[in-house]
């Protein structure tokens, strides 16, 4: 199909910037010479990869699998060229997570593993999508919250730890001073729910119980709402660790179920110590008493 490389980057630039005058900038090329490329790639492949509108752009089906596709190789053609080049030790391990990483244990974590692998640092990166990153391969390895979808590019472990569900209430809420809550004592409340943390739904409660609730889109107006009181929250008890805050009182839902974390990496891990970072991580959360 004659496929070259400035095809894959031309695509992968349009999935990220969302738009093909950002795409253009990224790359810095002009945007007729940008839609030349994808209009070229296309007749090759003899299909549509982005629908296209006066108002939007998003990627076609077929668009989206090439997406990510085209990320991952021209990720690891970087990584190959670095090694070839000899240019050192690899890159940094790269870790993903969405608004929690591994709770109390992520500290503990990170430090015993700079300890012990000085050679293979770690960047951290909060994603609202960690699974796309895996898929994209723009990440390593990435805790989860929610079990995604079966997909051949991803393994997902089974349950590293399994976190009480907190109640976030405001400061000076009649439920702050309690030692738990139940979830009927939040179903007269606004409840408010974080897009990019989607274990919690008004499903939590039971059919003619659940709350109002508000979406919000990220972790920072999440708190920002429940400290200005307009609202309350439910949340996994890594959020008490990650995301402290002076507005926000947390307590144990003696009634909830708990939420499991996993932690996921790709089928074929383009790190060299994705392996032994995922040994390393069961190995510290059984050291803690929580048995991976």
């Amino acid at each position: 199909m004659n496929v070259e490389l400035r095809h894959l980057r031309v695509l992968a630039a349009i999935g990220d910037e969302g738009t093909l005058t950002g795409a253009a900038h990224a790359l810095r090329v002009t945007q007729p010479a940008l839609s030349r490329t994808l209009a070229q790639l296309e007749q090759r492949l003899g299909v549509r990869l982005v629908e296209r509108t006066t108002r939007s752009l998003r990627l076609t089906e077929p668009g989206t699998r090439l997406y990510e596709s085209a990320h991952r190789i021209l990720g690891q053609l970087d990584d190959a060229l670095a090694d070839a080049a000899g240019r050192g030790t690899p890159r940094p391990l790269r870790l993903a997570f969405v608004w929690a990483a591994l709770g109390s244990h992520t500290v503990p974590l990170l430090r015993a593993w700079r300890e012990r692998h000085p050679e293979f640092p770690v960047d951290i990166r909060r994603a609202d999508d960690p699974v796309a990153l895996l898929r994209r391969g723009e990440a390593d390895l990435a805790f989860l919250r929610l079990r995604p979808e079966p997909d051949d590019s991803y393994v997902v472990h089974r349950a590293l730890i399994r976190e009480r569900r907190m109640a976030a209430v405001p400061v000076g809420h009649p439920l702050a001073d309690r030692a738990d809550v139940a979830l009927a004592e939040l179903c007269e409340e606004t409840v408010a729910l974080c897009a990019t943390a989607a274990t919690t739904s008004a499903e939590l409660w039971p059919a003619g119980q659940r709350p109002h609730t508000v979406t919000v889109p990220g972790v920072d107006e999440w708190l920002t709402t429940i400290a200005t009181g307009a609202a309350v929250g439910v949340t996994a008890e890594g959020t008490v660790h990650q995301h402290p805050h002076p507005g926000v009182c947390y307590l144990p839902v003696r009634d909830a179920d708990p939420v499991t974390v996993l932690l996921a990496w790709p089928a074929r891990a383009a790190h060299p110590a994705t392996d032994t970072f995922r040994r390393h991580v069961e190995q510290q959360v059984s050291e803690a008493g929580r048995p991976a």
